[in-house]
């Protein structure tokens, strides 16, 4: 199953407690994690972020001052085994649709896993792997 999501990507000042405080008000708000990444640099953290109400947590990180930036994303369940990734950037590839970045984590002995994808046309990318 592919399916297009609206992912957050928000800056946080790389120190202790940020990511804490961030899933904290989360929490408070009662707005589930459905993925989450980070990366930083010397300075910042960027924490990407698919949640269950996008609007309600977009509206909450702005009145506290952080920097957000929206983005679509896909949100691909497949099957946890070897080469289902491959699959995947092979289509694409095919298809000339770059993926700008990827996460995903799946328990080791589950069936299926759900990948988070950002490709530079992604509504595209939705209909070249619902084929």
């Amino acid at each position: 199953m592919v399916q297009l999501a609206k992912q957050l990507a928000v800056f946080l000042e790389n120190k202790p407690g940020t990511l804490a405080r961030l899933c904290e008000a989360l929490n408070q708000a009662k707005i589930n994690i459905q993925a989450l990444s980070t990366g930083d640099t010397v300075d910042h953290c960027v924490v990407r972020l698919v949640v269950s109400d996008t609007v309600r947590a977009l509206a909450l990180f702005e009145s506290r001052g952080c920097v957000v930036i929206e983005a679509e994303v896909l949100l691909i369940e497949a099957d946890n085994r070897p080469g289902t990734l491959a699959t995947i950037a092979q289509k694409l590839a095919k298809a000339r649709i770059n993926v700008d970045y990827a996460y995903c984590a799946t328990p080791p002995n589950t069936k299926r896993g759900l990948l988070v994808l950002h490709a530079d046309n992604t509504k595209r990318a939705m209909k070249v792997l619902n084929l």
